[in-house]
């Protein structure tokens, strides 16, 4: 991908919680993975470390199975949530692996128990290793049925002590109305918490943006496949939707 933002380099946020869905990294018209797209992921955050920034994502697993769609089938849901869990695993996984490949050091964590695979979820050793510049990668959800990888992304961005949680998605950002249902639906540049409330917008589960608001954690959403939108968020350029309280 090739940046163009703002010329002068001004931080805005420098420690980043990176929510990335599963349905993301199957790309547009691919089915489970697009390999070429999360290596263009990976070129982007490999240049974004240079100025600093400090990375940890949350992995959906929604391009190989989502627990409540599991469960619509008749499937129990405490088990079908736990199938959702292990597929953020196998793509924490391929993360891991992609962003080795560009020389980017990173480090995968997982709430559920898989010690052959990855290491265990540990705030201290977050904390220590973002530090060090390391880009942490988080599988398996809470390791909870229930609860979505929205929350934990939430949750990881508070424990990690990170500036703004971002959420890749394949929308330019939070609309008032459905942009594929309504032509006329505007985009919102920047909102606070009480107005998503009172307008009933939908930026994420309840209870993950609940967790964000009452920890005056900032949100952003954006598209993924715009070029250069990290860097335009980061650098305080205008992408997406932020809300702040």
């Amino acid at each position: 991908m090739v940046f163009n933002v703002c010329n002068i380099i001004k931080l805005t946020y420098k420690r980043v919680l990176l929510k990335i869905s599963g349905e993301v990294l199957n790309g547009i018209n691919t089915s489970k993975f697009n390999i070429s797209f999360i290596k263009d992921i990976a070129d982007d955050i490999k240049k974004l470390l240079h100025f600093g920034i400090e990375f940890s994502i949350v992995i959906g697993g929604g391009n190989l199975f989502r627990g409540s769609s599991l469960s619509s089938f008749g499937l129990n849901r405490i088990v079908s949530d736990r199938v959702g869990m292990l597929s953020t695993v196998i793509n924490g996984l391929l993360l891991n692996d992609i962003f080795s490949q560009f020389k980017i050091r990173t480090y995968l964590m997982s709430s559920i128990s898989v010690k052959k695979i990855c290491a265990d979820y540990c705030i201290e050793k977050s904390l220590d290793l973002l530090s060090k510049k390391y880009v942490l990668i988080f599988c398996g959800g809470l390791g909870h049925p229930f609860f979505t990888t929205d929350s934990a992304a939430c949750l990881r961005a508070i424990e990690t002590n990170s500036d703004i949680f971002l959420k890749g998605t394949k929308v330019n950002g939070i609309y008032s109305e459905d942009p594929s249902i309504t032509q006329s639906a505007i985009l919102y540049n920047q909102l606070n918490y009480q107005e998503v409330l009172q307008k009933e917008l939908k930026v994420m589960d309840l209870t993950a943006f609940i967790l964000a608001r009452d920890h005056n954690l900032p949100i952003g959403v954006f598209n993924m496949y715009h070029t250069g939108a990290l860097k335009r968020i980061l650098t305080g350029c205008k992408e997406g939707t932020i809300i702040t309280g």
